[in-house]
């Protein structure tokens, strides 16, 4: 049996609220025991030990962004622009990335929600986490058996959601070309501060450039900062931070792009584990954060504007300059960079939209 939306939004409010408690009794939040508790705490072990990025730190925040997230609030709101005709569901193929806990969760919220059928290829370091959830989701509403599967590889699609870097998005453009297809490139977070930050704030910018160890699209990997800026504060804000050394492939990271920098004498600043360097690109190695100093707002705004299909959300105070008009939409608070809400969509490109009007072909 076919759900209609409103039923469509009930399933996933469903997950929502499995999902909260799960890492409420995982964090010690509450204490009822549940029968998937286990099941749970073995997942994660297993993600851990496919991919050593997936830390329990990294991982309990992603799944406790999602409960927040997928509440029958959040969901009825998030639907309420969207129209969905009562058509034949579209076969989507879902090319998922692998570089943070749960990457992959928003497309496949967006396909099964707008009423279509869900394809989708992981990554081969990230197995496990999704397929966990699907399997939550159908025990929870069997009627999404038939919705949600994942494959090796493509073979039946009607459209394609593929995600990678710059280099397989080339692939995939050739690849995927007859069909309809949202394909996205190589995309970073940026901060824009102009010296006038607490240490509150500055804390909270830590959070942007290590959530996820910086793997993630929306991590900040380059900061501007004003021409006179000190860095100073910013280093010991960063040390609430310090914990991270002991990962030991983050460190390995930080290691080799220390030595590297210094072998080839390229002039950087660095904490013990975080590398700050003048760089003009905007993407940068791990553990390293890229930065370029600003005198005139208006050239900043400007350049970045030009600069905008490399940039995922842009990191600075909310009565900001470069918020007031066309990268307004990008802008997030110090420490919201990964809290991305339902309708702040990947690349800009709104796959709800997409979905609909593909329907309506």
């Amino acid at each position: 049996m076919k759900l209609n939306l409103e039923e469509r939004i009930h399933a996933f409010s469903l997950l929502g609220s499995h999902l909260s408690k799960l890492i409420d009794n995982l964090e010690g939040v509450v204490k009822q025991p549940d029968t998937d508790d286990q099941d749970f705490k073995l997942m994660l072990q297993t993600a851990k030990a496919q991919n050593p990025w997936f830390t329990s730190e990294s991982c309990n925040h992603a799944f406790r962004q999602w409960a927040k997230l997928l509440t029958e609030q959040n969901l009825s709101k998030w639907m309420a622009p969207y129209s969905f005709e009562d058509v034949q569901s579209f076969k989507v193929g879902v090319v998922n990335a692998g570089n943070i806990p749960l990457v992959g969760l928003h497309d496949l919220l967006s396909v099964v929600i707008s009423g279509n059928i869900y394809i989708g290829k992981n990554a081969s370091d990230d197995s496990v986490l999704l397929p966990y959830i699907v399997n939550l989701l159908k025990r929870l509403t069997p009627e999404l058996a038939d919705s949600i599967r994942f494959v090796n590889t493509l073979t039946e699609f009607d459209a394609v959601i593929a995600t990678g870097n710059n280099n397989s998005s080339r692939y995939f453009e050739h690849y995927f070309a007859r069909v309809p297809h949202i394909i996205r490139k190589n995309r970073n977070g940026i901060a824009i501060l102009n010296g006038e930050e607490s240490r509150e704030e500055l804390i909270k910018l830590g959070d942007d450039i290590f959530r996820y160890f910086g793997l993630g699209c929306r991590n900040v990997s380059k900061l501007y900062v004003p021409e006179s800026y000190n860095f100073d504060q910013f280093f010991q804000a960063m040390l609430v931070y310090q914990d991270i050394m002991v990962h030991n492939k983050y460190m390995n990271n930080f290691d080799y792009n220390n030595t590297v920098y210094l072998l080839k004498i390229i002039p950087f600043l660095q904490n013990g584990f975080l590398i700050v360097k003048e760089d003009a690109s905007i993407p940068s190695p791990i553990a390293v954060v890229h930065y370029e100093r600003y005198s005139n707002p208006d050239l900043l705004t400007h350049h970045l504007i030009e600069a905008k299909d490399q940039i995922q959300c842009i990191v600075t105070a909310s009565d900001s300059f470069i918020c007031k008009g066309e990268l307004k939409s990008i802008c997030v608070n110090f420490g919201k960079a990964q809290d991305p809400q339902l309708e702040d969509y990947a690349d800009g490109v709104d796959t709800i939209d997409f979905l609909s009007k593909m329907k309506k072909k």
